[in-house]
């Protein structure tokens, strides 16, 4: 088991940066792909990053390619992703998750563990 627990969410004005966090215990020694995810109200939950085990495969949505920055640091346990140029469309509850294996996955459901999430809010 893992558990995941998110951070550095808040309100922002467009232009803007902030970096989440995603903290990781538990059964944290096996070899876990990870990635962030978003859902705004009324929207399906969307990929946004994804990070291999060892870090160094890094992928992005479109929407986040050039402005996210998706990284980990295994010694700590810990994954970030740190956004700037902010839109209000990036307006939504980001989460953190994980995968048994190495690499990311796109798709919500390939991930077997998962936080609670932080809200990111962007005014314009």
């Amino acid at each position: 088991q893992v558990q995941l627990v998110e951070s550095g969410g808040g309100l922002v004005q467009a232009g803007g940066s902030l970096r989440l966090s995603c903290a990781a215990s538990g059964r944290t020694t096996s070899s876990y792909g990870m990635g962030w995810f978003r859902q705004a109200p009324g929207k399906e939950r969307e990929f946004v990053a994804g990070i291999s085990w060892s870090g160094g495969g890094t992928y992005y949505a479109g929407s986040a390619k050039g402005r996210f920055t998706i990284s980990r640091d295994n010694a700590k346990n810990m994954m970030y992703l740190q956004m700037n140029s902010l839109k209000p469309e990036d307006t939504a509850v980001y989460f953190c998750a994980a995968r048994s294996g190495s690499l990311w996955r796109t798709t919500w459901d390939e991930y077997d563990y998962w936080g609670q999430g932080t809200q990111v809010t962007v005014s314009s």
